[in-house]
């Protein structure tokens, strides 16, 4: 079992990036261009490890391997995008790994890249690179090569040595233990042992709706290996843990006014096996709402004048101030009854929405991010 925490401060020991370690200050896969330098780098080290494992370590320093972390990545459709633009595409997973002097809502990235043995590519084109392209590391630097040669291995014992330095052992996962019941004292944190060998530590903060118990802020750590999973306050979740799998579903409250619903989402489970493996899977489990198309059509108009308002910084009456909090949930839920152009005004939107307050550009990542997790699915 490979302690991340460990793993990360070896990867940095290296000091430089070299063919089978990349480490970046920060990604942004929201555009295109962030996207295709992610892939390219994917592609690149890849191509460069095919019998071993390779990383991207995300949050640190590039001049002095300063640790300081990133923002929770709760994309968990890293690999649909992987699937979508690489040919041959390799395993790729993404976790958020702690460390003790960063604060609560910053991590380390850590990008874990497992070959398949065969030439990734570029499925399409993408940016500036184009569909067909091959990408191999040169030192730190990841480029286009023409190749008509075997891919020599020539990194599997370095990789292996760093793996077995990085192994868990019982004062790693008491410490683990023990830093994450003092952190999170505040939400009645508590731990589970699975299989006699892996710990799950979590926290959160309870509340009930209609006799159904959901909980936000919720903090897991998988202790053995230093993974998290972070849920924010703007979240509604449910836990259910069995003997043999913590499970998560997230929920997302949509609907009008006050015909609100709590929908799911998105089901995280963390499953153990006997042979002290485990796995993290996430499913998309969400359904849109649907209604009435000219109800709909009705809303829709209605939400469009009310946007033109906010364009033309016109005041608002006290019902318009409330209706405008559901601007962004509408044209979601617009869009997802296929009113395709409803897209285009919550995007238009947010710069409006930003500058009018806080409340409802929040309420507009919300929505972003249940649609980023459809699209990605």
């Amino acid at each position: 079992m490979i302690n991340k925490r460990l793993l990360i401060k070896h990867l940095l020991s290296h000091n430089d990036e070299n063919s089978f370690y990349d480490k970046k200050r920060k990604i942004d896969i929201s555009f295109k261009e962030g996207k295709a330098k992610f892939l390219k780098h994917v592609c690149a080290l890849s191509n460069s490890n095919p019998k071993n494992n390779s990383f991207i370590v995300i949050g640190v320093e590039d001049d002095d391997n300063d640790i300081v972390g990133v923002d929770f990545f709760d994309d968990s459709k890293i690999q649909n995008l992987i699937n979508a633009y690489l040919s041959h595409p390799p395993i790729v997973q993404y976790e958020n790994i702690p460390f003790p002097h960063l604060p609560d809502h910053k991590v380390v990235g850590l990008v874990t890249i497992r070959p398949t043995g065969k030439i990734t590519s570029l499925r399409k084109n993408i940016w500036k690179y184009y569909g067909g392209s091959v990408f191999f590391r040169d030192g730190s630097m990841s480029m286009p090569k023409v190749f008509d040669i075997e891919i020599k291995d020539n990194n599997s014992k370095i990789v292996e040595a760093i793996e077995n330095n990085s192994q868990n052992n019982i004062e790693h996962t008491l410490n683990g233990v023990f830093d994450f019941l003092k952190k999170r004292k505040d939400y009645n944190a508590q731990y589970k042992v699975f299989k006699e060998y892996f710990v799950v530590c979590w926290a959160g903060q309870k509340k009930v709706v209609k006799d159904e118990i959901f909980y936000s802020r919720v903090d897991i750590e998988l202790i053995n290996e230093q993974v998290r999973l972070f849920f924010s306050a703007l979240d509604d979740v449910t836990i259910d843990i069995s003997d043999d799998s913590f499970k998560i579903i997230e929920y997302v409250n949509l609907g009008f006014q006050n015909s609100n619903k709590y929908y799911q989402l998105e089901e995280t489970r963390i499953s153990f096996e006997n042979n002290a493996n485990y796995t993290i899977e996430t499913k998309l489990l969400f359904e849109p709402p649907q209604y009435d198309k000219k109800v709909l059509h009705h809303i829709y108009n209605t939400t469009n004048a009310l946007f033109e308002k906010l364009k033309n910084g016109l005041p608002f009456t006290k019902n318009e101030e409330a209706d405008l909090k559901n601007l962004p949930v509408t044209y979601l839920i617009c869009y997802l009854n296929l009113f395709h152009e409803a897209i285009d005004k919550l995007h238009e939107a947010k710069p409006y929405l930003r500058a009018h307050s806080e409340e409802l550009y929040l309420l507009f990542k919300e929505s972003m991010r249940v649609l980023r997790k459809v699209k990605y699915s």
